[in-house]
């Protein structure tokens, strides 16, 4: 995903949403987030990743579902 601002307009959206988490781009070249918050709000996160931003190419998308991390705000790591 590196290069068509995935992370960026990830972050974007998720802060639009009042989603918190983070965003990271992995050595193999996946794409790796962690959302918390309202519930709908985290689905939407997931469903938006499955698209991705206009130039992206999603392959798949893993979901775990795990307890809040009691994470403030989004960050690009």
């Amino acid at each position: 995903m590196q290069g068509v601002f995935y992370r960026d307009t990830c972050a974007r959206k998720a802060r639009a949403a009042g989603v918190a988490g983070w965003v990271t781009n992995r050595p193999d070249g996946r794409v790796e987030a962690w959302f918390e918050g309202d519930p709908q709000a985290v689905e939407n996160m997931v469903t938006w990743c499955r698209q991705g931003p206009r130039l992206a190419v999603v392959t798949a998308v893993e979901v775990v579902d795990d307890g809040p991390a009691g994470l403030e705000g989004f960050r690009i790591q």
